[in-house]
């Protein structure tokens, strides 16, 4: 029996994860899967150990594996296919698939343009696009996809790129070329699906910066689009051939 486990970031913050569960359990309601599990990678539970259980306990026979993430870097690349190795021995009779994140969706750019509210952009207005930030190359790159795709969708002067960690430029030194930009409107966008103590900080970055061009918009959120992203990926990921014991003996 096909099952499908998803798997969201997880946080400290209890309500950036009752975020995710709602979002996903909102996308499960759609899909027409006879078993679908949320798990978390880090910070919460159920742990994807815990996920992977409850869906054999459900009577699967093959599990999807979805991370719940914008973009692909060492928690996708890494971590969670080195947990579905291990478990893939545990239970070596049940088939393991595993999807995609988000990545790089022309769907993305129309909620990033209602997150910043097209109406309320002047004609000197730029945007700062903030990821999470990773050491891998492939989050810069993708982000700066993104940025351009956005570039190309809006009024705006210009869009820039910055980081909350792991690499350059940082949140704090994208505030400051910001600022010396001097551009009348300077929306600060959060390439983040949910809530959480990184939004914290940024929230409180920007109140000390006492400066009125600085317009923190909403992170992605809810939204439609980002629902069908993500069926988009469970029914790619069911189709594929990209099974656990193929991928942990051909990817080393």
């Amino acid at each position: 029996m096909q099952a499908v486990l998803y798997v969201c970031h997880g946080s400290r913050l209890k309500e950036a994860c009752n975020q995710a569960t709602t979002f996903v359990q909102q996308c499960i309601k759609k899909m027409d899967i006879p078993i679908q599990e949320i798990s978390f990678l880090e910070l919460a539970s159920p742990s994807i150990a815990e996920g992977f259980a409850n869906c054999i306990a459900k009577g699967a026979t093959q599990i999807t594996v979805i991370p719940v993430l914008l973009l692909t870097a060492a928690h996708a690349k890494t971590d969670i296919p080195q947990e579905l190795m291990r478990l893939n021995q545990e239970y070596p009779h049940i088939a393991v698939t595993y999807g995609r994140p988000f990545n790089v969706h022309a769907a993305i750019i129309p909620v990033l343009l209602e997150r910043i509210q097209l109406e309320r952009v002047g004609k000197d207005a730029m945007i700062l696009l903030v990821g999470r930030g990773s050491r891998d190359p492939d989050v810069k790159h993708d982000l700066e996809q993104i940025a351009c795709l956005l570039q190309e969708s809006g009024p705006f002067q210009r869009v820039e790129t910055c980081y909350l960690a792991a690499c350059s430029p940082t949140f704090e030194e994208g505030l400051e070329r910001a600022a010396a930009r001097g551009h009348r409107q300077v929306f600060v966008v959060p390439y983040l699906l949910f809530t959480g103590l990184l939004i914290k900080g940024m929230e409180r970055m920007i109140h000390q910066l006492k400066n009125d061009a600085f317009i923190l918009c909403p992170y992605l959120g809810y939204h439609p689009n980002l629902q069908k992203i993500l069926a988009e990926r469970v029914e790619e990921a069911i189709r594929s051939a990209n099974y656990v014991s193929y991928f942990s003996t051909h990817t080393r």
